[in-house]
């Protein structure tokens, strides 16, 4: 990405209402409409063209006239929208590494005695994780939670945090993105070690003890699913 296109950009994403609309149709995996767009911001259709446009004349965006769900119908085609593969250098995907260095400096204000530095930082992961999940749990009181209705919360929360949790087959979320990268990639047994038991905390403060993180890498994505728990 040259420092042109870099700028235009932020500038394209320095709108509200285009950040919100990116974001959706990264989230969306699929081709989106003008109208969908606008639905999920609440502007007219007109409005949302007119950003969708801008986020594709920065390079964010690419739009043609597509068909969707494999039927034709009379009138003009409709204008569908979905991500390039920019990957623009202001936490678009989103980046959360204030979230990993409060953990690494935690775990060294506190490591104990006999116990590694990994070992303190998995430990502090976990409890930040935890923490946030009681949070959550203290604001919503879900009550019981069965695994499906734990997936539902869990996917809120976790699409705040830069995950991009998607639903990729039944009682499972796959996170799409990986808010620690390119930290992963430099040292990825520490990091996603870090990032399991964030997420396995999380699952306990939330009281979503129907679901369970699982390590189960793939390139490009965050190196941990959220499964349905056996039994």
């Amino acid at each position: 990405m040259t420092d042109d296109s870099a700028i235009a950009a932020v500038a394209a994403l320095d709108d509200e209402w285009r950040r919100r609309m990116y974001g959706f149709i990264r989230g969306a995996r699929r081709p989106v409409t003008r109208d969908e767009a606008a639905a999920e911001v609440g502007i007219s259709r007109k409005l949302a063209a007119f950003h969708l446009d801008k986020l594709v004349d920065a390079g964010l965006l690419r739009a043609r006239y597509e068909h969707l769900g494999g039927v034709r119908r009379v009138g003009r085609t409709p204008k569908v929208y979905e991500p390039t593969d920019t990957e623009v250098r202001v936490n678009i995907p989103e980046r959360r590494h204030e979230i990993l260095a409060r953990i690494l400096m935690d775990a060294v204000l506190t490591e104990g005695a006999g116990e590694t530095a990994r070992e303190a930082a998995v430990r502090v992961a976990g409890q930040r994780g935890a923490e946030l999940g009681t949070a959550v749990r203290e604001r919503l009181k879900p009550g019981r939670l069965g695994a499906e209705r734990a997936l539902t919360l869990t996917r809120q929360l976790l699409t705040e945090q830069g995950f991009e949790p998607d639903r990729d087959r039944p009682l499972c979320l796959r996170l799409r993105n990986c808010p620690f990268h390119p930290l992963a990639g430099a040292a990825p047994e520490l990091v996603c070690g870090l990032n399991h038991a964030y997420l396995h905390g999380m699952l306990t403060g939330l009281g979503a003890d129907t679901v369970q993180a699982v390590l189960a890498p793939k390139a490009g994505e965050c190196c941990v699913e959220l499964r349905s728990a056996p039994g």
